[in-house]
Formats: structure tokens, sequence, C-alpha cells
């Protein structure tokens, strides 16, 4: 089997076979055991920082290529301060019922009688 050693440490983009169906997975390539590779993610949701590790077995995967870097890492604060004040002004139109040009109307559904 081949070894895939030289992507070690960089962003590849996977596409492995399950069944018959072929799945796409991104991540920095993390290991190689000679058997399966291992892809690692980062996330940060609310605040907690976690990761996700995949195994594919060498026999599953159908194409490895090298991706582009991240322009930009995700930050801790959420962005700039004219990001964040356009991201509240969304939130706060979208829930009073403004639309604007870059949020998606939401749709008013009638409400439920109360029961007696």
């Amino acid at each position: 089997m081949a070894s895939f050693a030289q992507f070690l440490g960089r962003r590849v983009v996977v596409q492995y076979r399950v069944g018959d169906v072929l799945l796409p997975a991104s991540g920095r390539f993390a290991a190689d055991s000679g058997r399966s590779i291992f892809l690692e993610q980062h996330v940060e949701q609310r605040g907690k920082r976690s990761y996700f590790r995949w195994e594919i077995p060498y026999q599953f995967i159908h194409k490895i290529e090298e991706a582009p870097e991240e322009a930009e890492e995700p930050t801790q604060a959420g962005g700039s301060a004219a990001e964040q004040g356009n991201q509240q002004a969304a939130a706060a139109s979208a829930g009073s019922g403004v639309s604007s040009s870059r949020s998606v109307p939401l749709i008013s559904l009638p409400q439920r009688p109360k029961a007696v």
C-alpha cells in the first residue's frame, strides 16, 4: 500500500468510500499508521475548543489531495467590531420582523389556540 506521510501536518481533502457512497473529509493530516490515516479538525463553539479526529483505512481512500491553507484563522472574539455590529444589527432586524438585503425574511406562523 502507498504511504501518505508526505501530507503530514498539512491541510488535506480526502474522498473515501463507505459502502457504495463516496464521502468527503477535510482537516489537518495528523498521522499515518501504515494501515490508516488520521485527520484532525479543531473547532471552537460557544467559547469551548474541541477537536474531531477521523481514522480512514487505506483501502477506503478514493482520493487525497492537499487543500489550500485557510486565509484567516477563526478569532476568539468572533471578528472585528464592525463585523460584530453588522451581525447584531442583522439579528435585531430579524427579531423585529424588519428584513435587510442580507437577511432572510421570517415567515410568521399562526398562533395555536390556547387550551382552556
